[in-house]
């Protein structure tokens, strides 16, 4: 009998195995078909289409996006300042004003509460936000054009109240008054070292809209010492765009311009530092995926 359990229970683990790997591979595939086609030829991605294994090995796209290294290094750099800068200010003010909303204690939060909730319904519009932004604030050709716009998330702030209302009990805050603590120093001290899984989880969509931003850059950045990585890498590839239609109209033969694998090789350069980043967060965003699932 005992011996039967044992057989069942190593068939299930075999089983189960192989079809994690099977997920697993029907996962990277797609990743591993984007590498390979960001190293093919242009002229086989056009004549064949996308391939696992290509035939024609070439680095013409990456020598593209290379061209300029002092640029492609410029548009590193502030899409890292702006996604690190942003994230730890857009944190730090989400989980504040998730604490100030779900403390009891505080008379208005239903009605701020609300107020947040609203403006995730309607919105000013985009003349009067980039007035907002360009005439009073001045933030024309700024790093703060990058920074503000994506600072505040109604919707990661519901999130993190949520969390801390399910899982924080009220009598920590209560016993750190006792105590004689503020109210800063409770969230400080006392809050933020409970909310890691939320941070982190929340910290890593914060990153990913700051990395993957393109279009606030089109909106208020014209210098090009200020443009991010997805800005700068699309501006390459109108130029492309721009190249092969103007050689076309004037019926010249079209250059073998690597259009189509530089469209991969661009997803490489953007999103290989993420990929990077995410197995030191997944111990957390595995936490944290869940959050809000107790009490909504």
């Amino acid at each position: 009998m005992e011996s039967k359990h044992t057989i069942e229970k190593y068939t299930f683990n075999i089983v189960g195995y192989l079809m994690i790997m099977a997920f697993a591979a029907l996962c990277a595939i797609p990743f591993i078909m984007i590498i390979m086609g960001s190293f093919t030829e242009e002229s086989e991605i056009v004549k064949h289409g996308y391939r696992l294994f290509p035939q024609m090995f070439s680095t013409e796209a990456y020598s593209f996006i290379l061209k300029n290294p002092k640029q492609i290094l410029n548009a590193y750099k502030i899409t890292l300042l702006v996604t690190i800068v942003g994230t730890i200010i857009g944190l730090f003010l989400s989980a504040m004003t998730a604490y100030v909303l779900q403390r009891k204690d505080f008379t208005y939060r239903n009605v701020i509460s609300f107020y947040f909730f609203f403006t995730t319904l309607f919105s000013g519009g985009l003349v009067p936000w980039y007035i907002l932004i360009v005439k009073y604030l001045g933030f024309k050709d700024s790093i703060l054009a990058l920074i503000v716009p994506l600072l505040l998330n109604v919707f990661y702030i519901i999130i993190l109240r949520s969390f801390i209302s399910s899982t924080i009990p009220d009598a920590i805050s209560e016993s750190a008054k006792i105590d004689g603590a503020g109210d800063f120093r409770i969230f400080i001290s006392v809050i933020l070292p409970l909310l890691k899984p939320a941070l982190a989880t929340i910290g890593l969509f914060i990153a990913l809209n700051y990395w993957n931003d393109w279009y606030h850059a089109t909106l208020f950045v014209n210098k090009e010492n200020l443009f991010p990585l997805q800005y700068f890498l699309y501006k390459i590839l109108n130029s492309i765009t721009f190249s092969n239609s103007s050689v076309a109209a004037q019926g010249s033969v079209v250059m073998d311009t690597p259009k189509e694998s530089f469209k991969l090789a661009m997803t490489v350069v953007a999103t290989g530092p993420i990929i990077l980043l995410y197995p030191f967060v997944q111990k957390y965003f595995i936490q944290g995926i869940t959050i809000g699932s107790v009490k909504g």
